[in-house]
């Protein structure tokens, strides 16, 4: 058989773009913010992890061209060699400073991060405990480590339990979790990891990417909103959502960090981080210390939106305080279509599909942004209202709406 041949047979692409409702890689032509021009039109923008709203501040675009003329484009290697910055450094060990953690190593992007730090610490030896509903980099780390993956059920804490129960004495064990999932917005349940961790001798490793410049009273994310940040011996985020950016990092103990440093294969053979990236994620992070009502702000406008997608009827998933609100609209065609309709109507959402839900629960995820106003918020919940309220549910009415 042709290695080729399960290209020329997905055709779902094809399928989906001759209905008209192909929902993929539609060109910004502005930048990053609660309104953006797609396509030579305005949407108001609730589809982004711009949590903070720092992507178009006039202190970090500086930030970003000072680096370049400081450092040109480009690192041209690996940190290990001559990739290294001093911009790096200094990033480092803020973040470091910042999240109560001994050290700090950056990575190339986000999903990097998790490969590099899972792959390193973990071994065939090992055990990894994983949330069902964990980010796919955490998946494909293990994957990489070659530890033995132990799932368990999401937020199930019994059934986490079980499995630590059954765990092998003598094996290492870490325990991963999302602080806040990607998808539904839950808020993991951190004091029980943590004293299940303690009970059964594991080590726990958060992956902050959306909760970090989210929850805590200055943004410190998940272990800071629980007050459990000296319990946590790993913690992962990235620079691509409220540090306007794009990279990750990792903080913990030194000792572990500069373990990582030299084994991690995802880090050491990998270019750097760019210097703009570097800048813009350190001015973005001073500028979260500087001005911590940002976190609040976001909290305040999600709980907000949230408010009045109920009022309106609409079925939402999570009543957790996160700014990531999703929206069930069950079948893979009618949440195409819905996101179709909203898009036409000036609303830019997310659609998820299989696999990234189980079939018959598909839904629309909607996140928010610090600088969203209730007025912007208005708006768009009255469109949305409008377009789901008055979607059939029947798959021949629904096809019959988008060939009319």
């Amino acid at each position: 058989m042709d290695l080729f041949q399960k290209c020329v047979d997905f055709t779902a692409v094809e399928e989906y773009k001759a209905m008209g409702i192909y929902p993929y890689f539609h060109a910004l032509e502005t930048k990053q913010d609660i309104e953006v021009t797609m396509e030579g039109q305005r949407k108001i923008m609730i589809g982004s992890n711009n949590y903070l709203g720092l992507t178009g501040d006039d202190r970090v675009i500086k930030a970003g061209i000072q680096a370049f003329q400081n450092f040109g484009s480009g690192v041209s290697g690996s940190r290990f060699l001559n990739g290294t910055l001093t911009t790096h450094v200094t990033l480092e060990s803020e973040l470091a400073d910042f999240l109560h953690k001994e050290d700090c190593v950056t990575f190339s992007t986000g999903f990097q991060t998790n490969l590099g730090i899972i792959s390193a610490i973990a071994g065939r030896n090992d055990l990894v405990f994983c949330d069902r509903e964990n980010h796919a980099s955490i998946y494909d780390g293990a994957k990489l480590s070659y530890a033995t993956m132990v799932r368990f059920q999401h937020s199930d804490m019994e059934d986490l339990e079980l499995k630590l129960q059954s765990a092998d004495p003598e094996k290492g064990k870490l325990i991963i979790t999302d602080g806040v999932f990607s998808m539904s917005g839950d808020i993991c349940k951190l004091p029980d990891i943590v004293r299940l961790a303690k009970l059964y001798g594991a080590r726990v490793m958060i992956d902050d990417a959306h909760g970090f410049g989210v929850l805590g009273e200055k943004g410190r994310g998940t272990a800071e909103y629980f007050g459990l940040e000296k319990e946590v011996d790993i913690i992962m985020g990235t620079f691509s959502k409220s540090l306007a950016s794009l990279g990750g990092y990792m903080v913990g103990e030194a000792h572990v960090i500069n373990y990582v440093k030299h084994k991690s294969r995802p880090f050491i053979f990998c270019a750097a981080i760019t210097p703009a990236n570097a800048a813009t994620a350190l001015e973005a992070l001073r500028i979260l210390k500087l001005e911590p009502e940002r976190p609040k702000n976001l909290l305040a406008i999600a709980a907000y939106t949230r408010e009045r997608l109920v009022a309106k009827g609409i079925k939402i998933i999570s009543s957790s305080i996160a700014p990531i609100i999703p929206i069930y609209t069950y079948s893979a065609l009618r949440t195409l279509i819905a996101c179709k309709l909203l898009y036409d109507r000036g609303v830019y959402v997310n659609p998820v599909l299989p696999p990234a839900t189980p079939e018959g629960e598909c839904l629309i995820r909607t996140s928010y942004t610090a600088t969203h106003t209730q007025a912007l918020m208005d708006e768009a919940v009255d469109i949305i209202a409008d377009v789901l309220n008055n979607l059939p549910d029947d798959e021949e009415a629904l096809l019959k709406l988008i060939q009319e």
